[in-house]
């Protein structure tokens, strides 16, 4: 039975390996429930910016992680079927487009697989809370592509060397500045009202 729990928070950087890098500090520290937690990108073209995704399961290419279903169960249930895992940044409608028809998944992100799969080799609790940040029609601008540091931190000066480059993408970086925003304000109203039901536990 899931009971009180301590969180702890690691960045996973945006990569599979920086997220199986996350969760085994997480772990290390005497975490005993892995959550992957943050943005994914849309695949399904009914979900819209900060629609909420709790998965019963991650897939990545033939392999399958179940989401703990006790875990998902406490976080509110299942909202998906199934999240995708992938090694790069899906970029434009089409590639998601490609994605969605090969997975069925309704979102993709970099850093679940990674955690699920650390979860399954030390048999501990797993489950994802994501939102999308940008949805299945949307092409995501250069600038984001390479916002991010390795530990998951925007670098303003990267930003701003792309929109130097291509000043005509501004107008989509404030759209996805806009939709991530509302993304992360349903994961704040979500993780507010799963710590509400739980009183005991270890949470990443």
């Amino acid at each position: 039975m899931l009971t009180r729990f301590n969180v702890l928070v690691e960045a996973g950087g945006g990569t599979p390996g920086g997220a199986q890098q996350a969760a085994l500090r997480a772990i290390a520290r005497g975490a005993t429930i892995l959550v992957s937690f943050g943005l994914a990108g849309g695949l399904d073209p009914g979900l819209r910016p900060g629609s909420l995704l709790i998965p019963n399961w991650i897939v990545s290419g033939q392999t399958r992680y179940r989401c703990d279903p006790e875990l998902v169960r406490h976080m509110g249930g299942a909202t998906v079927e199934r999240l995708t895992g992938a090694d790069a940044v899906a970029i434009t409608s089409a590639e998601k487009a490609v994605l969605y028809e090969t997975t069925a998944a309704a979102a993709v992100d970099l850093e679940s697989v990674g955690v699920a799969r650390v979860a399954a080799l030390r048999q501990i609790p797993f489950a994802a809370m994501r939102a999308i940040a940008d949805p299945a029609d949307r092409a995501l601008p250069p600038a984001s592509l390479v916002a991010l540091d390795d530990r998951g931190r925007i670098v303003i000066s990267r930003v701003i060397a792309s929109v130097m480059r291509r000043p005509g993408q501004i107008v989509d970086l404030i759209r996805l500045a806009r939709d991530a925003s509302a993304a992360r304000r349903t994961l704040s109203r979500q993780a507010a009202l799963y710590c509400q039901r739980e009183d005991d536990g270890d949470v990443i």
